[in-house]
């Protein structure tokens, strides 16, 4: 039997449909961790239906909340998702399409008031019902922009909405469904962003260090390949010494700040992070990988050399003490210059053969 319940549907917008197959990759991990974001952001008790694409259908039955409780769950998700978006446009390391895009990406919110009930699928409770149906069409209407809050008034109970910031206006419109007209009204969010908090750069990197190997290797290729074939980690296996794969510990992409297990072919694992990033392929890429203790580090250096060829250094770094350096050019030295440059010449036939995404 129907019941009377709250619809609920923050929309994410953005993306265009990428064809390149690392791309799609790409952008399947940002709007999958933003997904997760907004479920985590939930505070009035919301329950999950579905993940629809890029939307989620939340519900609650019984009486609504009150429209300054819905707010601040609005809010919260809004502030929460372009916290996110933001944060990852500074760190990111990739520059494929999906990435460079996604802090255009934008945030609606649907709710709605009405019928509807569920059924079970396994362990998923589905809704049906024509308010159901009511609450997905009005994703799809005439206002411009795509980063508002929609409420019909069946929520409202036919009463205009008051402002609840001082900076809200609210607009109203209607939307022909198949079930008739239904009123709603409107408010835009994006003057949210500006109450976004800093989020300065996490401190990953070896402070007091002191470089004790380096080697460079110039390729017959361009700055943007080799860029792209050394700092993606699904190829690194392919070309460093020792290294049998790297696992991802935070399922999102690497960026400034990120760790990944880093797994050798004898047995043992380093926590790396990634420490700092610097692109500008007119000039240099420069990037940096620091284990979990920070005493250890490895610099990558990409340069242009001319003639459409470029440069790659790796620096390695330890932390400076008189112990820690003697034991170091004892017993580590000459093994870690043979790997590294071993490495580099792994890596040659793989830039070589190397096809960058669209746009890269």
């Amino acid at each position: 039997m129907p019941q009377q319940g709250l619809l609920f549907i923050p929309d994410i917008s953005g993306f265009t449909r990428f064809v390149n197959e690392i791309e799609l990759e790409h952008s399947r991990h940002i709007i999958q961790q933003l997904l997760e974001l907004l479920i985590n952001a939930n505070e009035v008790g919301l329950e999950v239906s579905e993940v629809e694409g890029d939307a989620i259908l939340f519900y609650k039955f019984g009486e609504p909340d009150e429209l300054p409780t819905l707010y601040k769950q609005v809010e919260k998700m809004f502030l929460s998702f372009h916290q996110h978006v933001a944060a990852y446009n500074k760190r990111r390391i990739c520059q494929c399409k999906a990435c460079i895009t996604a802090v255009d990406l934008t945030l609606k919110v649907i709710t709605h008031y009405g019928e509807f009930t569920t059924y079970n699928v396994k362990n998923f409770n589905k809704l049906i019902g024509k308010d159901v149906i009511v609450a997905h069409q009005l994703l799809k209407n005439d206002i411009d922009q795509h980063e508002y809050w929609l409420v019909t008034g069946n929520l409202l109970k036919d009463q205009q909405p008051v402002g609840l910031a001082g900076w809200m206006e609210w607009n109203s419109s209607t939307k022909q469904t198949e079930n008739g007209q239904i009123p709603f009204y409107y408010t835009q969010l994006s003057e949210l962003k500006n109450d976004l908090p800093p989020d300065p750069l996490p401190d990953v990197e070896v402070a007091d260090k002191v470089k004790v190997v380096s080697v460079s290797k110039v390729y017959d290729v361009g700055i943007k390949v080799l860029c792209f074939t050394v700092v993606h980690f699904e190829f690194r296996h392919e070309w460093q010494v020792g290294l049998k794969a790297i696992d991802e510990v935070e399922h999102f992409l690497p960026g400034i700040g990120s760790s990944h297990r880093h797994l050798y072919d004898n047995g043992k694992s380093t926590i790396l992070h990634t420490s700092s990033f610097v692109y500008d392929p007119a000039v240099k890429v420069m990037f940096s990988e620091t284990d979990e203790p920070k005493k250890r580090g490895l610099y990558y250096t990409i340069e242009p050399a001319g003639d459409g060829r470029t440069r790659l250094t790796l620096d390695f770094y330890i932390a400076k003490g008189f112990v820690r350096e003697t034991l170091f050019n004892l017993f580590e030295k000459q093994k870690m210059q043979r790997d590294l440059e071993q490495s580099l010449k792994n890596l040659e036939p793989i830039a070589r053969d190397m096809v960058l995404p669209v746009e890269f």
